[in-house]
């Protein structure tokens, strides 16, 4: 049967999503969602929203939730691209600026999708491997058709200085995507360099700030050109009617989102104080996670030993995430309770 498969396919191993545990009991630390509900407008929404209308095809430019997303910008809705969840939109971006014979760029290490993107379309990665302390900086003779620059990056959470950003911007060749899934959290963003270079792509998320993972919503600011080809390619109509109606009212309510982003930077400038004085080496988060690296007790193993105590946090096997955990921000009480028993699991060895 496998003669039916294309051979780049047979020969992927595919994107591994975080876990997603069904006993209620387990402290979930390891994808990144938010751990607070999200705004009240948007369950008004959901109930406001009559089920006879389902009958019906959403928007398929999502025009109501483009206009809102361009207000909150300064741009126009024909600068905003709106896809079912930032992965689409990364899809897509894959697909309508690179060649058969182009190349795709990326941090290494970095989200884990880009190289399988790559693969999927079966043209050249070309990563870009990052610093013994997961610093930046580009080879000089570097090229390809598409960079995916995430900052705060992730899984490091290090966010990397716009001047910088903006230097590589103005020399790269071809298109960038700013990936901003985490820029709420974070000192600043980039959302002007869209509009500032003609090749420049910003994408956020509603999974993070807006505690919507659930929902899968993501959108793109940009040239008009850029937008206009995304459109040309996406799915008729790849935003459903219930999201965009849960997003225009999370988005309309940025009070809402400015809260949960403090109270979730206050806990992380907490769980880093105190792991930081049980000897772990906690890198500059301006994410909500943490990116830290255990004391006397390997990544790998600690990992382990917190998920037998019903918590779970992220590991990534390989030669240069293997020292670390991924920690999510979660309330203050799971938070605590974590660092409880990395206390005890951290001084046994």
């Amino acid at each position: 049967m496998t003669t039916f498969i294309k051979r780049s396919v047979l020969a992927m191993q595919g994107y591994a999503p975080g876990e997603q545990p069904a006993d209620p009991r387990v402290i979930k630390l390891n994808t990144n969602e938010s751990p607070y509900p999200p705004s009240p407008a948007v369950r008004q929404a959901l109930q406001s929203l009559p089920a006879e209308s389902l009958r019906l095809y959403p928007d398929p430019l999502s025009l109501a939730l483009r206009r809102k997303i361009a207000e909150l910008h300064g741009v126009t809705p024909e600068n905003v691209f709106v896809g079912n969840g930032s992965d689409e939109t990364l899809s897509l971006c894959t697909r309508v600026f690179v060649e058969d014979n182009g190349a795709i760029g990326y941090f290494e290490p970095s989200y884990s999708l880009y190289p399988v993107l790559a693969q999927i379309r079966a043209v050249t990665a070309r990563p870009v491997a990052l610093g013994p302390d997961f610093e930046w900086s580009m080879p000089a003779d570097y090229s390809a058709s598409l960079f995916f620059m995430t900052t705060p990056n992730a899984p490091t959470g290090i966010q990397y200085p716009k001047a910088a950003i903006r230097a590589f911007c103005a020399r790269f060749p071809g298109v960038v995507v700013i990936d901003e899934a985490y820029v709420d959290f974070a000192r600043e963003h980039c959302m002007d360099l869209a509009l500032e270079y003609d090749n420049v792509l910003v994408l956020r998320t509603l999974s993070k700030s807006y505690a919507l993972a659930g929902l899968r919503l993501g959108y793109v600011v940009g040239a008009a050109p850029l937008i206009e080809a995304l459109f040309k390619i996406k799915d008729s109509y790849n935003v459903d009617r219930i999201a965009q109606a849960a997003a225009l009212a999370a988005l309309s309510d940025q009070a809402y989102m400015h809260t949960l982003v403090e109270r979730i930077r206050a806990t992380r400038c907490r769980t880093i104080t105190e792991l930081e004085r049980l000897g772990f080496r906690v890198f500059p988060s301006e994410s909500n996670f943490l990116w830290v690296k255990p004391p006397r007790i390997p990544a790998a193993d600690l990992y382990r030993r917190l998920r037998a105590q019903n918590i779970l946090v992220r590991y990534f096997p390989g030669p240069r995430t293997q020292d670390y955990l991924r920690i999510t921000i979660g309330t203050d009480e799971q938070m605590q309770m974590l660092l409880n028993a990395a206390r005890v699991l951290a001084q046994a060895g």
